[in-house]
């Protein structure tokens, strides 16, 4: 597991809904832009939130409007500043060796959720909850050298 051991600042109860997304996504990038993070990354840490919330109403609930998403958010309050997200959901199970993206020679539309996912958060770890569910615990450190050029784009 992770060594950033935070209290969660916001914890946030969603409906299985798409449309509820938006607020998902500007609530991520608000907390984001608290541990300093730039205006781009700031999307970029939303965009993987939203990436992860798509796949578990599309994958993890079948489209059904009717199940529920937790998501928790906390910021560290030392330097180097980190945001750290957790969803849960209460979806079927799937081993977590079998949460991929698809191969990246296979030009099509869709399927790369998981790779965006990977390749924006510094932590991405799947675990399974008890009795039923998934865990998905992402964390995001605003290092010294982006905290410069967060800095500098900002003046």
């Amino acid at each position: 597991m992770t060594a950033i051991q935070t209290n969660p600042v916001v914890r946030l109860e969603i409906a299985s809904q798409p449309e509820l997304l938006a607020g998902a996504r500007a609530l991520i990038a608000a907390m984001a832009q608290r541990c300093g993070f730039n205006e781009i990354m700031c999307g970029q840490i939303s965009l993987a939130v939203d990436e992860a919330l798509c796949n578990i109403i599309k994958h993890g609930y079948n489209c059904r409007e009717d199940e529920r998403i937790w998501i928790s958010i906390s910021i560290t309050e030392t330097e180097p500043k980190s945001i750290k997200i957790i969803i849960e959901d209460t979806a079927d199970q799937i081993e977590v060796s079998e949460i991929r993206s698809r191969d990246l020679d296979d030009v099509r539309p869709g399927g790369l959720g998981v790779h965006i996912i990977k390749e924006i958060m510094d932590v991405v770890e799947y675990e399974h909850r008890q009795p039923r569910g998934m865990r998905l615990t992402l964390i995001k450190t605003n290092k010294p050298s982006q905290a410069r050029e967060n800095k500098e784009q900002k003046t």
